[in-house]
């Protein structure tokens, strides 16, 4: 997984291409810039480079960025939506099938119908 993130309230994945040679100021223009997002966001904002074996996650930490890499081994890629270059928003489900190798589209899954429980 990458790293613990519990206290973080949104998920983006940037979608298409993303030059993985960008760090944290590249990073945060293409969040703040094109997308116009905070990055200073309580957010995780996740890039995919073309190969789809390395992703990046930039991340606001209450006193500095945290720039998180993940690199898989052997011949496992990410299976990274490429439709179009957008800013998602992740459910935890669909970030958890993303770090396990799996697409965030997943035709047969239940989807929430977005109320709330009373408990």
């Amino acid at each position: 997984m990458l790293g613990d993130l519990s206290g973080v309230s949104k998920i983006f994945v940037i979608t298409g291409r993303t030059d993985m040679r960008k760090s944290f100021d590249g990073l945060m223009a293409i969040i703040r810039d094109t997308y116009e997002l905070d990055p200073y966001a309580n957010a995780v904002y996740l890039f995919c480079g073309r190969d789809s074996r390395k992703l990046k996650a930039l991340h606001f930490d209450k006193d500095g960025f945290v720039l998180l890499q993940k690199r898989l081994d052997g011949n496992g890629r990410f299976q990274w939506p490429r439709n179009a270059s957008e800013a998602r928003l992740l459910t935890r489900q669909e970030f958890r099938w993303l770090m396990e190798g799996l697409s965030i589209d997943q035709p047969k899954a239940i989807k929430g119908t977005g109320r709330k429980k009373d408990f």
